[in-house]
Formats: structure tokens, C-alpha cells, sequence
């Protein structure tokens, strides 16, 4: 094994440590299938020696261990196959989980860089070849166990024919070594291209308005071609080169067993040559053997292209170990459902004052970002941030609430610093709605819950707060009402206020919002802020706005220009001392 194969050697070593006893169960039942052909070779060459000696053999005793011997090892298969699925499901199942988890851990704005398309593929075609892989490694046990008994068998008999039996394996072997490298290369390109076609259809039917209203269908069927022919390219590479192993593989030992048939036959007519069971039992190896030399020049194959799916998914783990990726972790297949767990509150964890000091953010390879940000925000207030686009209202809110990793700069939670704003910012403590929310193809009610056991009536309350109980009345099913997917079936204010109630379902010391109103008329969004103010008494609220509903209720706004806070105070004190402010916003009714 070279050194570049070894972190994959690890990887799947980690992996069959995580089920110890379904993998020695599959070893042990595999390598017993690839052992049991020894029976039936033994009994073939009795037989035929008996027939050559003339010693009267029973045909129906012959006839009835073989059907015996093919029963049994049907069981056997049968049983080894329910293992290995099972064996394969729950390696799968923890990788997947895995990866994850890691991408939740990581701040949230940050943690997926590739496309919807490219982590699919991830989690599904390279978790699978990796299964594959690591589910043919029994079958290479099994066929060093055949190998070794079939050597010890045959070579008592002829050594020399024996040599000439297992050569081709020697030559298998170093040709799927040799092309290792092209292995893991076009296997890459046709990862890669499979994952750019994911994505570019996905978008495709996330953007289906977007397109007709440009007009751009022929040019994005277009793109959507050109990407099918490359990949298609990529993907007839890898086939081609794969199919052309096994053809290798197989004509390999098929003239190898041909040039021992001869061999054998010769050695049959000599004097002191073989039996007749001796040969037969050398025809009936080559079978086998045939088989064994297939399999280790497809493991080889395959190993290699397990070394791409593996690395792929290292990637996805971003700077965490790459033993993450096969940590043991509980499933949990079996008993009741898993509840989400709500944290309890604490008497610390009531907000009264959030204060942000220095805090500094800049975008990677970019000159965007927040720079030196200072606010104070006391219990029960309202506070606005506003500017123009691009000011770094969205990207100060990321950074209070850990989604992306900051510069500079500290948070202090009533006077304590927060040392992990990521997972400190999460309810009871602060809820989010970004200015795109994502609602889920499943009902209303399980879109608010997201798997907490809210009652009704606590869901009615939070659909009351977010002014969304007149939409709810004129929804056919209510509660039960199918969203589709991303919330298509719903308007764009309806999507939002959705958000807001399943914010204000979990009951945060801290509210924020980001440009919640953009989608709503002039007065469901006065009736979003009063009810905001009067039914969530007690919560703060961080809201970037720039309509004046909002920044007329503020106790402060904050006015951000080019990543810093250029003016701080309320509307009518902006409107008087901010020129910046005066010019953006006076006179303004949106």
C-alpha cells in the first residue's frame, strides 16, 4: 500500500471499528462462503477417482452431498447478506450524521461553502462507494482464505500446475496497481461533474420565475447541455476505463486457464501424471480462482476510488479531523422517537443588557465586512439598523450571533463575555429570521415546531404575535396545510411572518430580525411591530429595517455606512444631527 492510500486504509479501518461485531459477523460468514467450494471439490474428486479405481462410487450419495452442500450454502449467503446490509446501513448512516454535524457546528454562515448539488453528492455517491469498498474487504478475506487452502490442496498434487493456476493474480494485481493514479483521477472529474449538474438543476428549479421572466430558458437549457456532455465525458472515461479492468482481469485468467487445461490434460495422459479426480479437482478450481483474481482487481480499482470519496468528504469537515468522519456515535435505530431537546431556562439567562464591543468582521479575500462595532442594547428595547445596501447591517448581525467567526471585538451578555456566540445565541437566549427564511415541504404546524411538542394553543398565540392569523383563517387545512417546498405555495410576507412565529414560539430573551417587513404592506407591518412590542413584553429586539413603521417605533436606530456605525439615536434625533441619515430617509414612506 502506498502513502497516499494509507489516511483511506485508516478511514475504513475507523469505520469497521465503529460496528466491530456485525464486520467480524460478515467476515466470518463471507469468509465461510468463499471456503465452502473446497467441499463440493473434495467430493468431486472422490468421486472421480472412485470411478477411475472402479471401486463402485454411489451416484445418488453424490448427487445427495451436493444438493446438501448447495442448500447449506444458500443459508449461508442469506444470512451473510442480511448482515452486510445491515453492516452497510449503519456505517452509512453514522458517516452521513457525521458530516452533519460537523457542518452544524461550524458558524452557520460559513459552514457549507460548496453548492446544494455538490454536498448532496457528497453525502450520497461518495458515502456509498466508500460502503462498497469496505464491504468487498470480507470478500478479499475470504478469497486470501480460499487462495491459501486452494494453494495447500493443489500444490500436494502438482506444484508446478499450481504456479501456472495463480500467476494470473500476480498479474491482476500489478495492473490495477499500475493504474491506480487514473483511477482516482477520472473518478474525481465524474464526481465533480455529477455534482455541477446537482447543482445547476437544483437552481434551475429554484429560480423557475426568475428564468421565464428573463426570458432565458434556451440559454439555461443550454448551459444545463454543456454541462450533461462534460460530465457525460467524464463519466464515460471512468465506465471505460473501469469495464476495461474487468475485461483485463477476466481475459487474463480465462487464457490462463486455458494454457492449464492444456497442461493438465497432458499431465493426465502420462504414466505417472494426474487422476482423473486430481484433474477434475483442478478444473474445478479454476472457477474459483477465476473469481478470486476478479474481486482483488476490483477491490484495487475501488480502493482507489474510495480515496476520492473520502477525501471529498474530509474537505467537508473544514480544518476538524478526519477520524470525525467514523466516530462511533448512537444512532439510535431502535426505541421510542428522539425528542428535540429544549433547553431549560435559567435565571441567568434572562437578557438585560447585550453589549458588542470592537467587533470586526472582514469577508475572506474581500474588503467588505464591519469594522471596530460598538452597541449597547438594554432589556425590552427595540433597536433598528439601517443604511444603505452594503453598509453591513446583514454581516453585523451574523457576527453577534455566531454565524460567522469574527476578527476582533466581544460580546458580553449581561456583562459576561460570550466565549461561543454560535452556540450561545440560540434559544432561550436569541432567535433569528434572515432576511430569506426557509420553510420546509411539510405542513404549517410542523414547520413551526420543527420537532418540539408545542401545543396548539401555544402555536395560535405565536401566529397571533407574527400577524398571521387572518392568512391562517383563509388556509383550507389551517395548521395542516401543505407549505411545498421553501414555503412555495405562500406568499412572500406569509413566508416571513411563518418565520417570525416559529421565532416567537421558542420565546427568546433576544429578537432579531432581518428585514422581516420588506415583503408586508404598510399596515400588517404596524401591526407586526405593535403586537411585537405588546405581547412579547420583556424581549429585545435587533431588527435591520429601512422602513419607517420600524424606525419610528425605535428606541434607537443605528445608522451603518462602509461597515461601521456612523450615527446612533432615534428617528427624529437622526433626522436632525445625521446629514447621511437625513438624505437616505427623509421624507421617505416605504
Amino acid at each position: 500500500m502506498s502513502e497516499r492510500d494509507a489516511p483511506t486504509a485508516r478511514l475504513m479501518a475507523g469505520a469497521i471499528k465503529s460496528e466491530p461485531w456485525r464486520y467480524g459477523a460478515n467476515v466470518v460468514i463471507w469468509a465461510s462462503i468463499w471456503l465452502m467450494p473446497v467441499i463440493p471439490a473434495l467430493i468431486v474428486r472422490a468421486f472421480f477417482d472412485s470411478l477411475e479405481l472402479e471401486t463402485g462410487a454411489n451416484a445418488i450419495t453424490f448427487v445427495a452431498a451436493i444438493l446438501a452442500y448447495g442448500l447449506g450454502r444458500l443459508a449461508v449467503m442469506v444470512t451473510g447478506m442480511h448482515n452486510d446490509v445491515h453492516f452497510e446501513f449503519r456505517n452509512a448512516s453514522q458517516l452521513r450524521r457525521n458530516m452533519l454535524e460537523r457542518i452544524y457546528e461550524m458558524p452557520a454562515a460559513q459552514a457549507v461553502q460548496g453548492s446544494p448539488g455538490e454536498m448532496i453528492s457528497r453525502f450520497r455517491e461518495d458515502v456509498d462507494h466508500t460502503q462498497e469498498t469496505i464491504s468487498w474487504t470480507v470478500d478479499m478475506v475470504g478469497a486470501t482464505l480460499f487462495a491459501t487452502v486452494a494453494v495447500w490442496i493443489l500444490a500436494g498434487i502438482d506444484a508446478g500446475l499450481t504456479v501456472a493456476v495463480f500467476a494470473p493474480l500476480v498479474i491482476i494485481v500489478v495492473v490495477a496497481e499500475r493504474l491506480g493514479g487514473r483511477i482516482k483521477r477520472y473518478r474525481q472529474d465524474a464526481q465533480e461533474a455529477t455534482g455541477r449538474i446537482t447543482e445547476a438543476v437544483g437552481e434551475m428549479f429554484g429560480a423557475v420565475q426568475s428564468i421565464k421572466v428573463a426570458g432565458a430558458e434556451h440559454s439555461m437549457v443550454g448551459n444545463l447541455r454543456g454541462l450533461n456532455d462534460r460530465r457525460r465525458r467524464a463519466m464515460v472515461r471512468d465506465k471505460v476505463l473501469t469495464a476495461g479492468l474487468e475485461s483485463v482481469f477476466w481475459n487474463t485468467v480465462s487464457v490462463g486457464t486455458g494454457l492449464i487445461l492444456l497442461i493438465g490434460a497432458s499431465s493426465l495422459a502420462a504414466d505417472n501424471g494426474l487422476t482423473i479426480g486430481e484433474f477434475a479437482l483442478f478444473v474445478y478450481f479454476l472457477g474459483f480462482v477465476t473469481d478470486a483474481g476478479y474481486f482483488v482487481g476490483i477491490f484495487i480499482a475501488r480502493f482507489k476510488q474510495a480515496t476520492v470519496s473520502y477525501t471529498r468528504m474530509v474537505k467537508l469537515l473544514r480544518g476538524g479531523p478526519a477520524m470525525r468522519l467514523v466516530e462511533k456515535v448512537d444512532l439510535e435505530l431502535t426505541g421510542p422517537e428522539p425528542q428535540v431537546p429544549v433547553a431549560p431556562r435559567r435565571a441567568s439567562d434572562r437578557l438585560e443588557r447585550l453589549e458588542v464591543r470592537g467587533l470586526s468582521y472582514q469577508y475572506p479575500r474581500s474588503d467588505n465586512g464591519i469594522s471596530d462595532v460598538d452597541l449597547t442594547l438594554e432589556r425590552g428595547s427595540f433597536t433598528v439598523v439601517t443604511g444603505r445596501i452594503g453598509a453591513g447591517k446583514t454581516t453585523l448581525l451574523r457576527a453577534m450571533l455566531g454565524l460567522v467567526s469574527t476578527d476582533e471585538g466581544e460580546i458580553l451578555w449581561n456583562g459576561a463575555v460570550i466565549d461561543d456566540p454560535a452556540q450561545w445565541m440560540v434559544p432561550p437566549h436569541a432567535a433569528y429570521t434572515p432576511q430569506v427564511p426557509s420553510l420546509f415541504s411539510m405542513s404549517l404546524r410542523d414547520n413551526l415546531r420543527l420537532g418540539r411538542d408545542d401545543t396548539d394553543e401555544e402555536i395560535h398565540t405565536a401566529i397571533m404575535s407574527a400577524a398571521l392569523e387572518r392568512d391562517l383563517a383563509d388556509m383550507p387545512d389551517g395548521l395542516d396545510t401543505m407549505v411545498g417546498p421553501r414555503g412555495m405555495r405562500l406568499s412572500g410576507g406569509q413566508v416571513q411572518r411563518t418565520a417570525a412565529a416559529r421565532m416567537l414560539l421558542r420565546r427568546p430573551e433576544l429578537l432579531v430580525f432581518d428585514d422581516l417587513s420588506s415583503a408586508l404592506d404598510v399596515e400588517t407591518e404596524q401591526t407586526l411591530w405593535r403586537r411585537l412590542l405588546e405581547e412579547q413584553k420583556g424581549a429585545t429586539a435587533l431588527v435591520v429595517s429601512h422602513r419607517q413603521p420600524a424606525l419610528q417605533r425605535a428606541d434607537q436606530v443605528i445608522m451603518m455606512e462602509g461597515g461601521r456605525i456612523v450615527a446612533q439615536g432615534t428617528y427624529a434625533e437622526l433626522l436632525e444631527t445625521s446629514a447621511a441619515f437625513t438624505t437616505l430617509w427623509a421624507g421617505n414612506g416605504a
